[in-house]
């Protein structure tokens, strides 16, 4: 995923901070390693432990790598949603119930940002998995409101619909479609376009990800 973010943007601001229990890593310009408990909430509470809940971040959980960038647009919104206090998270990658069930994950009204680009604010936790900006606060609700033991990664899908998220966490969609994301894995098994992206760069593929699942799960469409 962090390879393919230095590809696709290689002069991105982030600094991607990457949790560990007993392998770390040294640390580079644009990476860290932050030792966690092993369970997820625990581990995404303590990356964001010392931030303070207006502060932005790039939520970007490593299951999902980026395929294409409209790299222009997405500056901007980088740049619009840090100067609009009235924004609480950015999604540039509108796909899956957000395009195809607007009635249900969207409310009606339309917002402009500060480019002429028309945003649409999320009900609910639609693909807050997918990566996007989000500020400290929106995260740290959400997962400080999960059970402390969560028996798998798919869980999550339905525990964070157990999680009412709050009004004044204004979560936006970009109206048009700006960003491609792969899936890497799909229940512990490696998905076709994971093992083929991989297969491109000079990274081991692990002995027991050698035989992909067939899969092509691709998240949005430029």
């Amino acid at each position: 995923m962090i390879l393919k973010y230095k590809e696709l943007w290689p002069d991105h601001p982030f600094v991607f901070r990457i949790p560990y229990q007993e392998l770390g890593g040294r640390a580079t310009a644009s990476s860290e390693y932050v030792k966690t408990p092993p369970d997820i909430r625990e581990t995404v509470l303590q990356l964001i432990a010392d931030l303070d809940d207006d502060d932005w971040i790039y939520w970007c959980v490593d299951d999902k790598y980026p395929i294409q960038f409209v790299l222009g647009k997405i500056n901007q919104f980088v740049e619009d949603a840090v100067r609009t206090p009235s924004l609480s998270g950015l999604l540039f990658c509108r796909c899956k119930a957000l395009l195809r069930k607007p009635d249900e994950t969207l409310y009606p009204e339309e917002r402009c940002s500060s480019f002429g680009d028309v945003y649409l604010e999320r009900k609910g936790w639609h693909q807050i998995w997918i990566h996007q900006l989000l500020r400290v606060k929106v995260l740290r609700h959400l997962f400080s409101q999960m059970p402390k033991e969560i028996a798998s990664a798919k869980l999550m899908d339905q525990l964070k619909d157990d999680v009412p998220k709050l009004p004044e966490h204004r979560l936006f969609v970009t109206r048009e479609n700006f960003a491609v994301f792969g899936e890497s894995t799909h229940k512990g098994t490696l998905n076709q376009n994971c093992y083929e992206s991989i297969r491109k760069t000079d990274i081991e593929i692990p002995k027991w990800f050698r035989r992909p699942n067939g899969k092509y799960v691709i998240n949005g469409k430029l």
